[in-house]
């Protein structure tokens, strides 16, 4: 799966610390993954519980992934979108739970 950053997702990227930021590649290869599931699937897929990813009720066509609720509190936000060479991920936010408010 392919993605782009948005200039909001890289201020944020820039201030994370060190450790979230191991956090969230660890967990990288497995979204990566169930992204192209999704993809490939035809209908309703059902994304690994671990990952926690689920559409945003607050708002349209954004996502959310949580990979920890301890400290540090680990999440991103990202929306599916389309170019000339098809799928993409489009990270939008990173950080703590903070980041909902404007995801």
């Amino acid at each position: 799966m392919r993605y782009q950053t948005t200039p909001r997702w890289d201020a944020d990227w820039k201030r994370l610390k060190p450790e979230h930021k191991r956090q969230f590649r660890d967990v990288l290869p497995d979204f990566v993954a169930a992204c192209d599931a999704y993809a490939a699937a035809s209908g309703a897929y059902t994304w690994p519980a671990a990952l926690r990813v689920k559409p945003m009720q607050s708002a349209s066509g954004i996502w959310e992934l949580t990979w920890s609720f301890a400290s540090p509190d680990g999440r991103a936000t990202f929306e599916f979108a389309t170019d000339d060479r098809g799928l993409l991920v489009r990270w939008r936010r990173i950080g703590d739970h903070g980041i909902y408010r404007k995801p």
